[in-house]
């Protein structure tokens, strides 16, 4: 029910993108800002995964890795198509967050706080819808 409710938020975002846009600008800035809003809808779902996978480490510590990576290669796509400041800082900013909760796993947390990761990811996806 959430996921479907993150992609339907997700298309409500993509169609006040279209309509925030004022007709002379180009197809690059809106495919860019498809994409912003893309790929951080596919950074809540890693998020969710990632608190799953948090909840469910005794059982499968592989998942909270996989969850992490699959937020990391998502980042990198955002970075990548972009020059605003603000994605950019949120980007960084859940970069960050990652890489604290991999370095409380590697310390032996098997329960790492991962609000600040939850916290980014919100940010992230405001920055990306207009």
């Amino acid at each position: 029910m959430a996921a479907r409710h993150r992609r339907r938020t997700a298309a409500f975002a993509v169609i006040a993108v279209l309509g925030a846009l004022p007709a002379a600008v180009g197809c690059d800035a809106v495919n860019k800002a498809l994409d912003c809003v893309q790929t951080a809808d596919s950074i809540a779902d890693s998020v969710t995964n990632l608190q799953q996978a948090v909840e469910n480490a005794a059982n499968d510590p592989t998942q909270t890795d996989e969850s992490l990576n699959a937020i990391e290669n998502n980042l990198d796509k955002i970075g990548d198509k972009t020059d605003n400041a603000d994605v950019n800082k949120a980007v960084d900013d859940l970069n960050k967050a990652v890489g604290n909760v991999r370095t409380a796993i590697k310390n032996g947390d098997n329960t790492p706080d991962v609000s600040p990761v939850t916290d980014a990811a919100g940010e992230l996806t405001k920055v990306c819808t207009p």
